[in-house]
């Protein structure tokens, strides 16, 4: 069954940019784009699957969005789910007005007309990542992950092509300790994370409702979620606009310090201070940043 809805963005928005942006195990390569983004994902609150089809025939104009579900899913829960994974949850306008503040974020916002952040689909599914890719390359944490989507989750066709939803949390649970491509260690853990998210410790509503300095630390008391990927997870899975680095982040340090011309790097410090002027998108400046910075280093390299 399959549900049709329209989004009409705040601000400008572009489904390419999104297509394009290239996170988890894509992260800093391009994305070939076909017209048409395709997501596949277990839905907010523990019941049925999604897969969505995302177009927007016009630049920048309402994105058309198609919903398939299954397993009980509510298709109004999934439409706003998908939207919230490509941030069209958020006022675009407000956004342009800091660029309109800073003169050398609103040249990068000039640059890559329309780019917003892409999450992952929940924070449950980012925790879950955390763990999968924890030391390893990512193509092959991807290879791990869509296994046990194609086992355990739900698999569609969309749009021509198949993509696999990672499972609800209890059915991760039913992971055996000798799960290819996973330690009994990483099992463990991530039967740890899908005990959080049935228990409600990883719905982006609590999370976004204690704000996100609680959701760091509530994040790394799951085991194997340091302050490294609790960043992930409350920076590039809770649809936060406004949260800060709580650890530095070597990459995005340099590229900063490289776009305010500054003549010592930043420290974490620093570049708090300096995002200030960022409010209330400092989330959304700071994912701008290092993907406009890491995209001008290979295209000079």
């Amino acid at each position: 069954m399959s549900d049709s809805f329209t989004i009409r963005p705040s601000g400008p928005f572009s489904l390419t940019a999104a297509a394009e942006f290239g996170f988890g195990p894509t992260e800093g390569r391009m994305q070939a784009f076909d017209g048409a983004m395709r997501l596949a994902f277990a839905v907010d609150g523990g019941s049925g699957y999604a897969g969505a089809v995302l177009r927007q025939p016009n630049a920048h104009g309402p994105v058309e969005l198609l919903i398939e579900t299954t397993g009980g899913a509510d298709p109004e829960v999934a439409a706003a789910q998908a939207a919230r994974v490509v941030s069209l949850d958020h006022d675009g306008e407000e956004y342009v007005r800091v660029g309109d503040r800073d003169p050398a974020i609103g040249g990068l916002q000039r640059r890559h007309p329309g780019q917003r952040p892409v999450l992952f689909h929940s924070a449950y599914e980012g925790a879950a990542w955390s763990i999968i890719s924890a030391r390893r390359p990512g193509a092959q944490a991807a290879g791990v992950r869509d296994a046990i989507g194609e086992r355990l989750g739900a698999t569609f066709e969309l749009d021509g092509r198949t993509l696999h939803a990672f499972p609800q949390p209890e059915r991760l649970l039913e992971l055996a300790p000798d799960t290819p491509g996973l330690t009994p260690e990483k099992v463990g853990r991530l039967g740890g994370v899908a005990e959080a998210a049935i228990a409600g410790r990883l719905d982006v509503a609590h999370l976004q409702a204690i704000g996100p300095e609680r959701a760091y630390e509530e994040i790394q008391q799951l085991k194997g979620l340091g302050p490294f990927y609790a960043g992930l997870v409350v920076l590039r899975a809770s649809g936060f606009a406004d949260a800060m680095l709580q650890v530095a982040e070597p990459k995005l340090l340099a590229h900063a310090t490289r776009l305010y011309g500054l003549d010592s790097p930043l420290t974490l410090e620093g570049l708090t201070e300096l995002a200030e002027s960022w409010r209330p998108f400092r989330t959304w400046v700071g994912v701008l940043i290092r993907l406009a910075g890491d995209r001008s280093r290979r295209e000079s390299g």
